[in-house]
């Protein structure tokens, strides 16, 4: 058999064998609810989808695009920067779009770092932040994110723990798992601390239309001196429901845009541009579906966040993102995230994603996805009580 490098610095997919036993449960007739991949389940709004059908009609965009996207699209992101964050940006060296953001933050990563470079990544994180930089030959120092920690203290005494220096600085706020939030005043932080250490910093912004309660999530740009220091990512799949259409962008410093630009110009041709069309709709005219949509995530928070603390599992409600990161009950917090996970498919007939899936230090917890309505996550939570 052939050797694949890259895969083997990959450790097991955690996902996996919770994902596996709920397929034998359902292919057994069980009803499992499904609450542990982050699978927006709302349609995109009527609007975009029109533009796209329009646009698919005309056989002179069926044909190859351009892999930065095209002058329309990123001028339509400049200007919902603009509109958002009063951020300016040249939509020709300072914006580039992406086949959403994961693939974006995947090519940049490996035209940023290679082996014997050290990467700062938060966990528990998103699966692609640190495995982004592992397959692109670097090193992972995990940084520690969570209810009880201090983020930016265990980043500077990590900084001072580490040889060699940091080259990039991965982080995502809101956070995806852990729901944490900042406000700008920590993203200042962050940019005087990557000037001092000089350091390339990677913003994940997916959930910036997904908060609650009157919080409004920061843009890292919005930071004094951002762009001299990193980029941010956006991403249109949760703001806009438009998870398979795979659209997103990067914004920010320009050479780091430049070569973002360069290596996709040998790996793609770009997002089809009936999609991107239908994305400077989506950016540009009525934002009320924006506003809806982040209101039946936060509905669908409260029925859950109500249910679990009615049984007795004490949750937080988190200020944003569409997921609940909930802490494993004491009883069971000596099985770990993943056997926890596969006890509450068997016998709650719930799925949710096992904490440990998302970094060493998430082992204590487990992540609910905010993708059913009202009416399947009561019948969760009844489930979850038979367990409990």
């Amino acid at each position: 058999m052939k050797n694949f490098a890259r895969l083997d610095r990959l450790p097991p997919y955690v996902f996996a064998t919770v994902n596996e036993l709920k397929m034998q449960e359902r292919r057994a007739g069980k009803d499992i609810i499904d609450l542990g991949m982050g699978n927006p389940d709302l349609a995109t709004p009527d609007h975009i989808v029109d533009k796209l059908i329009e646009a698919v009609k005309k056989p002179h965009n069926h044909r190859y695009s351009a892999s930065m996207g095209i002058k329309k699209l990123r001028m339509a992101i400049s200007d919902w920067y603009k509109r958002r964050f009063d951020v300016d940006i040249n939509p020709d060296t300072e914006a580039i779009a992406t086949i959403g953001a994961k693939e974006g933050l995947a090519h940049l990563m490996l035209v940023t770092v290679g082996p014997g470079d050290v990467v700062f990544a938060p966990s528990p994180s998103y699966p692609i932040h640190p495995f982004s930089a592992i397959i692109a030959g670097a090193d992972v120092r995990s940084i520690p994110v969570g209810p009880d920690e201090d983020f930016f203290e265990n980043l500077v005494e990590a900084t001072k723990q580490t040889w060699p220096k940091p080259k990039v600085l991965v982080i995502s706020f809101p956070q995806n798992p852990t729901t944490e939030v900042v406000e700008l005043e920590f993203f200042e932080r962050i940019v005087d601390f990557a000037k001092e250490h000089d350091i390339l910093v990677i913003h994940d912004f997916a959930y910036a239309d997904l908060a609650f309660d009157g919080y409004k999530p920061p843009s890292f740009l919005q930071a004094k001196g951002a762009k001299d220091v990193g980029v941010e990512f956006f991403s249109l799949s949760k703001s806009y429901s438009m998870a398979g259409w795979r659209c997103g962008f990067c914004v920010g410093n320009p050479e780091t845009i430049f070569a973002l630009k360069r290596i996709k110009s040998y790996l793609d041709y770009g997002i089809f541009q009936p999609i991107q069309i239908a994305s400077i709709i989506a950016l540009n005219e009525d934002q009320s579906c924006v506003g809806e949509i982040n209101n039946i995530y936060m509905e669908r928070r409260d029925a859950l966040i109500t249910g679990l603390n009615r049984i007795g599992w004490e949750v937080p409600s988190p200020k944003a993102t569409m997921f609940v990161w909930a802490k494993i009950p004491d009883q069971y917090t000596h099985m770990g995230s993943v056997e926890f996970s596969k006890l509450l498919i068997r016998e709650a007939g719930v799925a949710v994603s096992p904490g440990l899936g998302f970094g060493e230090y998430g082992d204590d917890h487990v992540r609910f996805a905010l993708i059913e309505n009202q009416m399947r996550t009561n019948q969760a939570i009844r489930g979850l009580r038979k367990v409990l």
